[in-house]
């Protein structure tokens, strides 16, 4: 029988799961971005000032892009939370406003696996 303590832990490990996603697509941005820094200022050193304003515009919009992708993927992991959040509290909440309901709810749930095993095992010895 799945309690509300066992579905609040699969909620937050869901959650979990999501944020350590969310924080590892961060650090793979801010690794590209700083990947995508280092060879815009190699190529700006090499091909000299003719070219630099040009490299220059394209660094900065580089480094803009990885901003703007660094905090999305901020503000993904911060929504995934919150969501994550909620939906860990809803059903200790629906638990706690209607007990009797949610014992026949778990009670039928948990007679219907036992049938469903019962005729596994009966159909296998036939």
């Amino acid at each position: 029988m799945i309690t509300s303590t066992t579905t609040q832990q699969n909620m937050r490990h869901g959650a979990d799961s999501v944020v350590n996603s969310a924080e590892k697509a961060i650090d793979s941005t801010r690794d590209y971005a700083n990947h995508a820094l280092d060879v815009a200022d190699e190529k700006i050193h090499n091909l000299g000032s003719s070219v630099k304003p040009v490299l220059d515009k394209l660094s900065r919009k580089a480094e803009e892009y990885a901003y703007q992708g660094t905090d999305m993927a901020m503000h993904a992991k911060d929504r995934a939370r919150e969501s994550m959040s909620h939906y860990g509290t809803v059903p200790s909440r629906y638990v706690s406003d209607k007990p009797v309901q949610s014992v026949l709810i778990a009670a039928a749930v948990g007679a219907t696996v036992a049938l469903l095993v019962f005729a596994a095992r009966n159909r296998n010895r036939y």
